[in-house]
């Protein structure tokens, strides 16, 4: 028969390399799990970065859809200043994401108004080519940005949910990841608004 005994040296050696590979493996997924991090906050600032683009582009257009109202709706000043004061927010809102967002819906409500109450009031606007032209390029403006916020919102969502789950939620304190915000609809916007062109 053979001698199963391994001479004394040899279980503390095994011992020691199976520490030592559980501590290399445990390191490998905290670099790879730090990395992956890395790699989706670039994302979402990317994402980030795209729906900027789209709100310079409607930031840019607004004052000139206000200058084409103003010429017909002598008497909707109120609703062209709130829009404009809504743009100039949103424009210098400063805080994080939350802030912006929540600037940006109170723009998207004003526009809301405005393309509702005095389109409606004053349908004369409707044959303006101007406006037909900016109202065209402010419905693609906001279809492009209601497909980057989907893109942002997709973004965010994996992220958030990578740093709320275990072990993972570790890396993410270690590296003090905060929740990112949603792109939200606001109540209002979820009711049944009819929009006539």
């Amino acid at each position: 028969m053979y001698n199963l005994l391994l001479p004394g040296w040899v279980v503390p050696t095994i011992v020691i390399a199976v520490i030592v590979l559980i501590v290399i493996i445990i390191v490998a997924c905290a670099i790879g799990t730090y990395n992956k991090f890395v790699r989706m906050r670039n994302s979402c600032e990317e994402a980030w970065a795209t729906i900027d683009v789209y709100l310079q582009k409607r930031y840019d257009l607004i004052p000139n859809l206000v200058e084409t109202v103003k010429g017909y709706a002598k008497h909707e000043s109120e609703t062209l200043q709130n829009v404009i004061a809504a743009r100039n927010a949103a424009m210098a809102a400063k805080g994080g994401t939350a802030a912006k967002i929540d600037a940006e819906n109170a723009l998207t409500s004003s526009l809301r108004t405005l393309l509702n109450v005095v389109v409606e009031q004053y349908p004369q606007l409707q044959a303006n080519t101007n406006f037909l032209d900016l109202q065209n390029q402010l419905q693609q403006i906001e279809a492009e940005l209601a497909n980057a916020r989907k893109f942002y919102n997709a973004n965010a969502k994996q992220i958030n949910t990578k740093m709320q789950t275990f072990p993972s939620n570790i890396i993410a304190k270690f590296m003090h990841l905060e929740k990112f915000a949603y792109f939200e609809v606001e109540e209002e916007a979820r009711k049944n608004v009819k929009v006539q062109f």
